[in-house]
């Protein structure tokens, strides 16, 4: 009696994992969880966004699995996540740059709310195209 061939049929070119589908959703969740701490909490959704826990460590497990996600379509959200928050990080930098002047405090304000909305629709954006199983625009 022959045995059964419990082996994984190999993966087409460009196909990501199921754990990597699975870690991307995981990145997306712990960025959204630092966004809505900075909404329900004291914190703001940009201070929260690129100064907490989990959305450092979503950015951390992007840079070491990156070279997992290499020609897939997942790879598209990685750079995304990635993008995002570093961009966010040099948002609130120029935010903080503009408010130290007296002229640029409400330019500054304005910056840092546009920011917060902006991080808020790239994390709902893009992990609406991943239950979708849809690549991101490359950005």
């Amino acid at each position: 009696m022959a045995q059964p061939d419990y082996t994984a049929a190999p993966l087409q070119p460009g196909q990501p994992t199921e754990n990597l589908v699975t870690l991307t959703h995981l990145i997306y969740a712990l960025h959204a969880f630092a966004v809505f701490t900075g909404v329900v909490g004291s914190a703001t959704i940009l201070g929260s966004f690129i100064a907490s826990v989990p959305s450092i460590a979503a950015v951390i497990i992007n840079y070491v699995k990156q070279g997992a996600v290499r020609d897939t379509w997942i790879e598209s959200h990685f750079r995304w996540q990635i993008r995002t928050f570093w961009f966010a990080v040099l948002w609130v930098m120029v935010a903080v740059v503009m408010i130290m002047t007296i002229i640029g405090l409400p330019f500054g304000l304005l910056v840092l709310g546009v920011t917060s909305l902006w991080v808020l629709y790239r994390v709902v954006r893009g992990w609406w195209a991943l239950s979708q199983r849809q690549a991101m625009p490359m950005d």
